[in-house]
């Protein structure tokens, strides 16, 4: 399954969707798949101020525990409850339904340094 083409991706497997000031940010299926079975998903509430580099939250599988980045300075502006409450989302629909926060950002410019979807999928597989 070819990534997405409206996101970018970083080399740590979130992807970023741009939509106006407002960046939503997720798990790629390639991190997915590489954490098997997610079953907690903590993430940091709606109102907090990140910067560029700063943890949005974690997820947690029964492999591992991963820190989930964001490259964007910014609000968190909402963040997704469902995914929160029904981790296996990020395993079956990850660059959907299980979506993590969405970050008001003033500057996005972060965002052309990731990877396009062509580059990410050849670089990892898709």
């Amino acid at each position: 399954m070819s990534s997405p083409p409206d996101c970018r991706y970083s080399d740590s497997h979130e992807w970023f969707r741009a939509e106006g000031d407002t960046i939503t940010i997720g798990i790629t299926p390639h991190a997915a798949a590489e954490l098997t079975d997610v079953t907690f998903v903590e993430l940091r509430p709606e109102g907090t101020t990140l910067g560029a580099g700063d943890a949005i939250g974690e997820v947690e599988s029964v492999k591992t525990t991963s820190d989930i980045y964001s490259v964007v300075a910014g609000e968190i502006v909402a963040v997704n409850d469902q995914a929160v409450q029904e981790p296996a989302l990020l395993n079956s629909d990850p660059q959907g339904n299980g979506w993590l926060v969405k970050v008001r950002t003033e500057d996005a410019a972060p965002l052309e340094q990731l990877m396009d979807a062509a580059a990410y999928d050849e670089k990892y597989g898709a």
